[in-house]
Parts: C-alpha cells; structure tokens; sequence
C-alpha cells in the first residue's frame, strides 16, 4: 500500500448529534409495547427495559432468572450501569412484555419500556433522593452527637437521671424520624432481599439500626444510663455517604456512554426513482436505497460509493490513522465522516444491522458480562450477613434458654449485633479506595470504577491500542527537521487558514506564525496565497509541482508545500508517546498475578504497514492489525480463556467493547466520550506512565483491602465472644464498632505510598 496523498482543501464541517427518543413521564396508553419491540434477522423478538430499585450487583441474576423464567424467553441480560434489561423471545408472537414487568413486579422491582429520557429524569430524581437521606442523617448525626456527649461526661460527673432522660427524648425525637427516612435506601433493599429469599448487606444494616433504636427507646422508657441512637444515625450517615459517591459515578458513566448516538445521522439524502433528492429519517432508509453524503457530513448508512471521490475519516470508527481516499466501489461505514468530495452510496445495511450498531451491540454484550465481576466486599458480604444473624438469634435462644431475662437476652442479642455491625467490613474496602483514588489522581488518572483497584492487581497482559493509545492523538510532521526553514513557515501560515484535520499538525511546527491574507482553494488541491512577493501552495504534490519528490511512506500522509521555485513534501504520521518504550520495558518486568511480569500486545484497527514498525520500535512481538472490534473482542476472549487477566489500553469508538468486555480498561482522556465511559479509569497527559502507575497503586491497594478485612474479621473473633458472653454492654459494643472502624481507616491511609515498577510470547499476526 503506498502512501496516501491528502487533499488539503477541504474542510469537514459540524458534527451532527442526535437527540435520544422518548420523554420522561407516563408510560403509553394501553401498554401499547409494539413501538418498542423489534425483530431480528432469525425472527426473534426483542425489547429493551429499563428497571428501577437496582442497588447491587446481585440484583442481575435475581432479575435475568425472573425473566427467562417466563414462557417464551430465549434469554434476559441486564446492563448493571444502564440499568436496561433486554429480553429476547424465540419468536414475535410469544412475546409478552406485560408479563416481564409482573414478573419483576413480583420480587420487588419496577420495570417499563426503555426510553433515555425518562430513564435519565428517574435516575436523577434518585440521586436527589440519596442526597436528601444523606443531609437528614448528617444533620441528625451532628445533633444528637452533642446531646449524647453530654450524657456521656454527665454520666462521669453530676447529670440528674431527668437531664439525662430529657437528652435521651431529643434524641429520639431527632433520630427515630431521621432515621425512618434517611434509611429507606437500606430498608427497600433489605425487603426485597427477604422477599426474594435472600440476604444481602443491607439485612444486617438495616436490622441492626431498627434494633439499636427499638432497645434505645425502651432503655429510655426505663430511665436506663446508655441509648445508641448515635450509633444508629451515624451508621447511616457513613453508608449513604459511599451510596451516593457511588450512584453518582454510575451516572456520569451512563450519560457519557450515551454519547455514541453522536456519529449517528439524523436524516439522509435519498435518491427518489425520478433522480431528485429527497431528505428522508436515517432510519427510513433501507438496503439497496441510494444517497448522498458530502463533506463534513457522516455516512448515515454502512454502503459503496457508486459514484464519486472523497477521503473519509474513520479513525474513531475503525481506529484508521489516516483519511482513506475512496472512490467508485469502496465500502464506507455509518458514523464515517467525508473529509471532502460528495459521494453517492448504494446502501447495504441501514438501522440496526450498521457497522456502528454492531458496535453498540458489542458494547452493551460486553458490559453486562463484566458486570457480574463480584466485589471483594460483596463476597465476604455474602458469608457474613447470615453468620452475623445466626450468631445474634441463638445468644438471645441461648440465654433464654440460661434463664436470663428477656430484656437482659435481648440486650446481649443487640450488642452482638451492634458490635458485628458491618461498619468496619463496609469500610474496609471504600476506605481504601478512597485514599488510592486520591493518590491515582496526582498521578493524573481518574477511576470511574468502584472496583478497578480490585481488577487491576489480578491482571497479568496489557494489551493496547495504537492509535491515540501508543501514539500521541495528534500527528505531527515528522520530516520536519528535514524541511526548509522558509518552506515549513510558509506551510504552517497557510495551514492557518485551512480547518483541514492536518492543518493544526503543520500549524504547531510554527505556533507564533502569522496566517498569509487572501489565501484561495481550488476544489480537490490545495490552497495558495501571496508569500513576500512569492507564490505560496499547501496541498497534493501534483497540485504544487512536486509530484517527483513522493516517495514511498506507507504509514504517513503526504502534504505538499511549494513557495516559489521551492517545493517539499511533508510526512505526517503519528508519534509514540514520549515514554512509550521505557514504560513497556517496565511493565514487561512488572510483578504480575503470576510473578512473571506482564505480556505485553497490541490490538489495532489500523493497516498492518502502520503497526508492524510501532510493535518492532516497542520490542512487541505479539500484534494484531486491521481487527475489527469483534476481532479485538474474541483476542480478549481467547487470553481469557488460557486463564490471562487482561488490562485493556485504548481510545477510539471501536475499542469502546473491548474495554469493556476485558478484566479491566484504561483510556487516554483524550478517548471518545463513550469510548471513557467504558474504561475503568481515564489517564491525563500524553505520557503512558499513568499506566504503569495504575498497576502499582492498585497492586498496593489490593494488599491493604485484604488486610482491613483480615482486621475486622480477627475484630469479630475477639468481640463476638465477649458479647455472647454478655460481657459487653451495647454502648461497649458501639465504642468497639466504631474502634475497628477507625483502625482500618488508619489502615487504609497507608495507600497514599507512591507507585513501584516483564514475558512477551511470539508470533505476529494479522485479524482478518
């Protein structure tokens, strides 16, 4: 493949981005569900819903069984971060979408036809919710905090049992309804958990603040010295605290994954039978139709060029460096921008079988299965909350049985709840991940993810994109030292007055330059003006009378700039990022999951003549070129299954589903906004030793999150006895709680450390 030469003259022109459909508000009269289910190829019916009261991973097997448990049902995926459940039938006529919403009805979720609109106005009615329950328990939690501190010197020196009992009423004035609405989050998951014949965190959390406060009552009722009102209120206000931060990055996550509609086409130009134009819906459009696309439009359809010439942009579809020069019988993909020229496309796939849909498809496939990766906590969740209500049923059975009274048995059962409370096992994890975030951010990364630092230190290959990833985003000229100084000053002022996306390449090798006055394009060449009396042109080589300088340069774009009688071809290509051989050499020799080092591949979109001498300048011996996010996706698959965690490097709207189809993902943060909404954290600056440095700090992190949990388990082997022994009264157990709590808060502080710093197998080949 020779090098390709660029038109210069041409500008592409805005972006067009389109608006989701539906509103939020009612759902359709008559539960008319026709406009939203559609059909596949095979003739299976589809539909897309989205459900409310998802609070946890856990919930997407609880409602995925609901409904493939149902007649007719080939198979229900739920997309933990979109919250939209997609159920599939075997065949159109099966399809019963009222009985999904009463199935999930059922265990306790709301459910109706997906619309991002509504879905959107809902989910930020919830955080609005979750920030309301937070500023009633942290206001309740200040106040009654000062009351109990009164108590607790007065009880040390001189408080009357009256004074005492008057702070214990405040108190339960302040905290029975604070806590009655700041922990309904908490209450609603733990019924549906019942519901569903299952136990999650939030039983224990909820069962321990409504005893805490039923026996804080009846200890007031009685005059008694101790309430644990504080404890209650308290409890709560920390865990909406990590519910909120939590909500609130699924979120941001979800409206920048939405951004992918931006490369869709609104409309299209379709040829009518009698040759006129007539501008039609996109999704109007079907195979065999004919349009029309021109510069700085974007192909509405996946279609060949009949007619016409143009380069088109496909680097965020494709992950193809450079523009690709089409004319007559070249296929062209949906959401590819035309750099210049008009072509006429004979449509071959329209709507949902789009080269751009494939992708979505790929992406929201991809998500839901990394979607199942169980936290750290989650798993030490699921054996603690019946061992931790087992443990408190029988103390009470135990001392009834020991002829203790039922308030001293109730006592004791309260204690061994409240000092088994999962403060310091729902710390443990968050505490941690709190001061790593904050260390990553001053080594420029920013986690979307709760559980990356978990995924991050399991992984034993890094594999990355090229373009954008390994090399810098922007390409420069990188003959330029090889240039006349006059020759390169003149093409940067000219490139000054093109918008062409090579221009700022050339621009930036003179930034202070002064763009020339009355510069001319001709269609298809170039651009020329008046330099100090001479005649000045950017453009094809042809067009400057250069033609004879082009040489063979497969992996640059080739500009020409003439001024005079001098003439020079510029190379613009794509840089490695400054550290990009010094950081794979380190990761080569980092401590992976198997104590080996880390393989390192590249995974690319682009021509094998543009990867071949990247991956022989970086020393990686194993690379795929001209793979298809589908290819990318089953190399992922394959690593996978020969037992590699994979970390994932990429930018580009095709790299979108295998960020999030591998064990973990890092963007530039220069990506594709939904291309950052799928990686697990985005990295600024255009150095890769944020990489590098993710590994170390998660690695770091890992280690602290499995010794604050070992810390809150040998808290319970020694607190627990005691408790059951009725040794420890409920405050003891409220003091004790909130000790472990600040001991694996200390604990966790030791993340802000800073970073540490491998075998790559053989053979190269190429995706077809």
């Amino acid at each position: 493949m020779g090098a390709q030469v660029i038109d210069f003259s041409a500008s592409p022109g805005p972006v067009e981005r389109r608006t989701p459909a539906g509103t939020a508000g009612a759902e359709p009269a008559a539960r008319d569900f026709s406009l939203f289910l559609r059909e596949d190829a095979s003739g299976q019916a589809e539909m897309a819903f989205a459900i409310e009261g998802i609070d946890c991973a856990a919930c997407i097997d609880e409602i995925e069984d609901a409904a493939e448990a149902l007649d007719g049902v080939a198979r229900a995926r739920l997309n933990y971060t979109a919250h939209r459940l997609t159920v599939g039938w075997t065949a159109r006529p099966l399809a019963r979408p009222e009985a999904v919403l009463d199935a999930l009805a059922r265990i306790g979720y709301r459910a109706y036809p997906f619309e991002a609109d509504r879905l959107e106005a809902i989910e930020h009615a919830n955080a609005r919710h979750l920030l309301r329950c937070l500023a009633v328990a942290g206001f309740a939690a200040m106040n009654i905090m000062l009351l109990s501190v009164s108590v607790w010197s007065g009880n040390a020196t001189d408080i009357t049992p009256e004074t005492r009992d008057l702070f214990h009423w405040l108190s339960a004035l302040i905290a029975l309804p604070a806590a009655a609405y700041a922990g309904q989050p908490f209450f609603h998951s733990a019924l549906r958990a019942l519901k569903a014949r299952s136990l999650n965190m939030d039983v224990p959390i909820t069962l321990g603040v409504i005893l805490a406060l039923g026996v804080s009552v009846f200890e007031t009722l009685n005059h008694a010295e101790h309430a644990y009102f504080d404890s209650a209120v308290m409890l709560l206000f920390f865990l909406l605290t990590g519910r909120y931060l939590d909500h609130a990055m699924r979120r941001k996550t979800r409206a920048e994954a939405g951004n992918l509609a931006a490369l869709k086409a609104v409309s299209a130009r379709r040829f009518a039978p009698d040759g006129s134009l007539v501008t039609v819906p996109a999704a109007a459009v079907t195979a065999g139709d004919e349009v029309l696309v021109s510069a700085g439009e974007r192909a509405p359809v996946d279609g060949i060029v009949v007619e016409g010439f143009g380069a088109v942009d496909e680097s965020l579809v494709t992950g193809e460096t450079l523009p690709r020069p089409v004319s007559a019988g070249a296929s062209v993909h949906a959401g590819s921008l035309v750099q210049d020229g008009a072509l006429r496309l004979r449509t071959t796939a329209a709507g949902e079988d789009t080269f751009l849909e494939e992708i979505e498809r790929l992406l929201d496939k991809a998500a839901t299965a990394r979607g199942r990766y169980v936290r750290l906590a989650d798993r030490a969740a699921r054996l603690y909350a019946p061992v931790v209500h087992a443990t408190a049923l029988l103390s009470l059975i135990g001392w009834l049985i020991a002829g203790a009274s039922l308030h001293q048995a109730v006592l004791i059962a309260v204690a061994v709840l409240i000092i088994t409370c999962p403060c310091a096992l729902a710390l443990a994890v968050p505490a941690v991940q709190v001061v790593a975030a904050g260390t990553l951010m001053r080594h420029g990364i920013l986690l979307n993810s709760g559980d990356a630092f978990e995924r991050l230190a399991e992984i034993d290959t890094v594999a990355f994109d090229k373009t954008g990833t390994l090399t810098l985003p922007e390409p420069a000229v990188a003959n330029a030292a090889a240039v006349p100084p006059d020759l390169l000053l003149a093409a940067a002022r000219l490139a000054l007055a093109s918008t062409h996306p090579l221009a700022r390449a050339i621009a930036a090798t003179h930034p202070d330059a002064e763009p020339v006055r009355e510069a001319r394009e001709t269609s298809g060449a170039g651009i020329e003006a008046m330099i100090d009396g001479r005649a000045a042109r950017l453009g094809s080589p042809a067009f400057c009378g250069c033609a004879d300088l082009v040489r063979h340069a497969p992996d640059a774009s080739l500009v020409a700039v003439r001024l005079g009688e001098t003439c020079a071809v510029l190379e613009i290509r794509q840089t490695l990022r400054p550290d990009a051989a010094q950081v794979i050499s380190r990761l080569k020799n980092f401590g992976g999951r198997r104590g080996e080092g880390l393989r390192i591949v590249v995974l690319s979109g682009d021509r094998t003549e543009a990867v071949a001498p990247v991956a022989a300048t970086l020393g990686v011996e194993d690379w795929w070129s001209q793979a298809r996010p589908a290819d990318k996706i089953a190399v992922l698959d394959s690593l996978a299954a020969e037992g590699h965690r994979v970390l994932m490097v990429g930018d580009g709207i095709n790299d979108a589903p295998s960020l999030a189809s591998a064990h973990v993902s890092l963007s530039p943060i220069t990506a594709a906004d939904v291309t950052r909404a799928q990686a697990d954290a985005v990295f600024l600056g255009d150095r890769l030793a944020p990489v590098e440095a993710a590994l170390a700090v998660a690695a770091r992190a890992r280690r602290l999150m499995r010794e604050n949990l070992m810390i809150a388990i040998v808290y319970n082997l020694i607190a627990v006895p005691l408790a059951i022994a009725g040794l420890v009264t409920p405050l003891i157990a409220a003091l004790a709680m909130s000790g472990s709590s600040v001991i694996v808060t200390l604990n966790a502080l030791r993340a802000r450390g800073g970073p540490t710093a491998a075998p790559a197998p053989a053979h190269i080949r190429e995706a077809k």
